[in-house]
């Protein structure tokens, strides 16, 4: 006990002595949302509101848009770990190796069986740990109080990189080894309920089990109280607000379903949308807090999801692949629909209010955007960095890159049976041109987004420089950085990328 108090009176010391260096610092929210697509909202991130806009009520995200700017071109990874995992350490999916999804068992891969291919040797516990600097850590270092609220999944239970306070975080809160909860209800204490927990039971909110509180209220209420402290002790804080919803399974929030069916949906879209209105009032309910403590305009809030939204049948309503339209596909796809996310950031006095940017960017550069927000640009990381900051583009709405390379490479089998885009498939973007590999056959499709946003019109035989330029850039970037590969079973031989 007497170590415990000790440390948390070296704590507020180090803060005391921190605080008149690091008063100006802006606070920094970042509000992450899993399984989110592109069109899951009220918030138009096309040239123009589409129809699928207009079926959801999200208010607090048009406030947030109109107090901020909206990338439109916002890129994570298919699935959810390795954007998680790009975030925090800065690093690429092909450098980092964790390409799929993360189990919370030990030594487990994800991977679906498939007859043409054994695994890929891809990082299924997560990261090395003492490989990587974090940016949280860094933050920390200087005098930052550091708070994780939520879906953590970076690795396995029993691994470092399954607990949030191993990565630089002060507070944690329901942040483990899994990647979905097991109930989004009170009632079900979340999942906790003797001889039927599985490793999805979210943790830490026993004070809210056994009511009617849905799990995004509960993290909400929580995420709220931890900003107290810091708040108190007139110190900068980082929250990693990340949201379990709006991941499967699809349970409606009680006080949003109904208003949906009284609209006309069905039912299983009545539920999904009910989801999306529980994280909007999440990030609402922030906001007001923020307003009410006076910390509003000091407070960065970047918005973001860490990947497209799911469009399997089931879930989402009994037709596949049409959720994200005009994005093609869904999760766990390499076509736009599975990797173009919503985001927006509000940075009072810096970002000009209501406005919309177009440069491309993808999940790893928000390690170095974080830092250089909080005024750390020169920092020194364990790890290299393959992400560039975004810091000049909410300052310059009319500044472009379009020479800049994005990839995305994913070697695994996501579910079993293949869909558009949809296991083995790497792509490269550069520009409005866009290349994805399918690495069973070594077929290549180039698609110009500028005029075919949904990727129906393979282009790559009318340009074959182009094409052959950037399966180069992608195979020379797989080579670089030892990225993960399947192997053909026929002949446990590693599969190639091919230059024709």
């Amino acid at each position: 006990m007497i170590k415990k108090v000790v440390t948390i009176l070296c704590f507020a010391l180090s803060f005391t002595c921190l605080n008149a260096q690091t008063i100006k610092r802006p606070n920094i929210i970042l509000f992450l949302v899993d399984d989110m697509g592109w069109m899951d909202s009220g918030v138009p991130f096309g040239d123009s509101s589409y129809a699928l806009n207009k079926i959801f009520t999200t208010p607090n995200m048009q406030l947030l848009a109109k107090e901020g700017v909206k990338f439109t071109n916002a890129y994570a990874t298919p699935v959810c770990t390795p954007t998680r995992t790009s975030i925090l350490t800065g690093m690429n999916a092909t450098r980092h190796g964790v390409t799929n999804w993360t189990s919370p068992i030990i030594n487990n891969s994800t991977d679906a069986k498939d007859d043409q291919f054994s695994g890929a040797n891809w990082n299924l516990n997560g990261v090395v740990i003492n490989s990587i600097t974090t940016y949280p850590q860094l933050l920390k270092q200087a005098g930052y109080y550091t708070i994780h609220v939520g879906k953590a999944h970076w690795g396995p239970a029993g691994t470092p990189m399954s607990n949030p306070l191993n990565l630089g975080y002060m507070v944690n809160i329901a942040g483990h080894a899994a990647g979905h909860p097991q109930s989004y209800y009170g009632k079900d204490n979340y999942g906790n309920i003797p001889n039927k927990a599985s490793y999805q039971a979210v943790p830490d909110l026993s004070n809210y089990h056994g009511t009617d509180t849905n799990l995004t209220e509960a993290l909400t209420l929580e995420a709220i109280k931890s900003l107290e402290a810091p708040i108190r002790l007139k110190i900068p804080f980082y929250l990693n607000m990340a949201n379990y919803a709006v991941h499967v399974p699809i349970q409606p929030d009680v006080r949003f379903y109904q208003s949906y069916l009284d609209k006309g949906l069905d039912t299983a879209n009545a539920k999904y949308a009910s989801m999306v209105a529980s994280m909007d009032k999440s990030l609402g309910d922030i906001m007001k807090f923020l307003t009410a403590k006076n910390i509003a305009n000091n407070t960065i809030i970047i918005f973001m999801s860490d990947n497209g939204g799911l469009s399997l049948s089931g879930a989402r309503g009994p037709k596949s692949h049409v959720q994200n339209l005009p994005l093609r596909a869904g999760k766990g796809s390499l076509y736009e629909g599975g990797i173009r996310v919503p985001m927006i950031v509000k940075w009072p006095k810096i970002v000009k209010p209501n406005t919309k940017n177009n440069q491309y960017i993808i999940a790893e550069d928000f390690f170095p955007s974080i830092l250089e927000m909080a005024g750390l640009s020169q920092t020194t990381t364990l790890q290299k960095v393959d992400g560039k900051s975004f810091v000049p583009y909410l300052k310059n709405q009319n500044l472009t890159d379009s020479n800049r390379y994005l990839i995305w490479h994913y070697p695994n089998k996501w579910i079993d049976g293949d869909g558009p885009a949809i296991n083995y498939t790497s792509a490269v973007r550069k520009g409005n041109w866009k290349l994805i590999y399918n690495l069973r056959n070594g077929h290549t499709s180039l698609y110009n987004l500028a005029n075919d946003l949904g990727e129906y019109n393979d282009i790559s035989k009318n340009n074959p420089l182009i094409t052959k330029q950037l399966t180069l850039y992608l195979k020379q970037t797989l080579e670089k950085n030892k990225s993960p590969m399947p192997f053909y079973k026929s002949n446990s031989k590693m599969v190639e990328i091919l230059i024709d």
